[in-house]
């Protein structure tokens, strides 16, 4: 067994897996470029740490369970004028989201709201906070099933441990009692103490009818709308407007 091998294996033991796997690549480098001992420790140590970083990034964003990849870059403010360029910025910078800040996205379907929302998340995973994307039928069915399914508890747990939280789609079905309920439990337990994203193509003038309970609409609206900044996206779905054809003009 060669020096290369048995260093390899002891640093696996030593869960250095990324750079044992690079090590033989690593030394090649160090001798051409003539690297003192320091030089090439300091070249592995970064290496490893900067993989451990990116393989976090890669469980959060899988955890996220976003139906899309998204970016914020990929976003055209031509297509939504509603949202000026210094206003964009600051939802990049994600300031609002260490103040606990909650974002409301309302407007028609088509405007943008999904793509800002995934955007965000994308965003917050790659700075390292916790995130977690429902519909919201998805949640409602997750809190529905907590209680028998096994699957459903993994998925509230990460969700109620998350930093950021986002509910793709509120109000877009109605709901009976009970399921407003467990809506109102979920938003009180994440209040205060994770920021919330919500996009809807219903104003919260009407949530109250959809939940079948003013009482428990007005309960969950103080909630998110305590600190919260609400943008109303306005304009054609962007869908219909880049239809594509298959029938060449």
């Amino acid at each position: 067994m060669s020096n290369v091998t048995k260093t390899q294996g002891l640093m696996r033991a030593m869960r250095l897996v990324e750079s044992a796997n690079e090590l033989p690549e690593f030394i090649k480098v160090a001798e051409k470029q003539q690297l003192s001992y320091t030089q090439f420790l300091l070249q592995v140590m970064e290496y490893e740490k900067k993989r451990r970083e990116e393989k976090v990034i890669e469980k959060y964003l899988k955890w996220a369970n976003f139906p899309i990849q998204q970016t914020l870059d990929s976003f055209s403010l031509t297509d939504q004028p509603t949202i000026k360029t210094k206003q964009f910025n600051q939802l990049k910078d994600l300031g609002w989201l260490d103040q606990l800040y909650n974002l409301i996205l309302l407007g028609p379907s088509g405007v943008g709201k999904t793509h800002i929302a995934i955007g965000l998340g994308i965003k917050a995973v790659q700075e390292g906070y916790r995130v977690t994307f429902v519909t919201m039928a998805e949640v409602i069915q997750l809190l529905k099933t907590e209680e028998i399914s096994r699957k459903s508890q993994i998925r509230l747990k990460r969700l109620r441990e998350s930093n950021l939280v986002i509910i793709d789609d509120l109000m877009f079905i109605a709901m009976d009692r009970r399921e407003a309920n467990l809506l109102f439990h979920l938003i009180n337990h994440l209040y205060n103490a994770a920021s919330v994203i919500i996009t809807s193509n219903k104003g919260p003038s009407e949530w109250g009818e959809l939940l079948g309970d003013p009482a428990i609409a007005a309960a969950i609206m103080d909630r998110l709308v305590h600190r919260s900044e609400v943008i109303q996206l306005k304009g054609d779905s962007y869908r219909v407007k880049h239809r594509t054809s298959i029938f060449e003009e």
